[in-house]
């Protein structure tokens, strides 16, 4: 019985030793998994860090060329407003003079479908 007994306790034993290093091992594995997750992030951070950087030397240029194609259509546009005015004033007085003259040299007629009424 005794040996028996003993052959029990032994199996306990092992079986406890193997919950032990199964726990043991359960620990490690939650350790390692909270590292990595802790590098994966240092590792995202610097990753972001280093593509603000990127963004931050690329914006003036993006920047500075919307603000020069601003200068160039604002110029286009008083271009545009210049020629336009003087255009007006090359040609103001002979249209006025046209109007005038087609509104002072109206022949009055009656008009061909009037009848007159009895």
């Amino acid at each position: 019985m005794t040996s028996q007994s003993q052959g029990i306790h032994q199996l306990l034993q092992a079986e406890k030793r193997a919950k032990d290093k199964l726990d043991e091992a359960k620990q490690r594995k939650g350790k390692r998994l909270k590292q990595a997750k802790e590098e994966e992030m240092a590792e995202i951070d610097q990753y972001r860090m280093q593509k603000d950087k990127e963004f931050q030397l690329k914006q003036p240029k993006i920047m500075g060329c919307q603000s020069n194609l601003a200068d160039e259509i604002e110029q286009q546009t008083l271009g545009k407003i210049q020629e336009l005015c003087g255009s007006y004033n090359k040609h103001m007085e002979s249209l006025m003079n046209q109007l005038l003259s087609m509104v002072y040299n109206m022949k009055p007629e009656i008009h061909v479908n009037y009848r007159p009424s009895n």
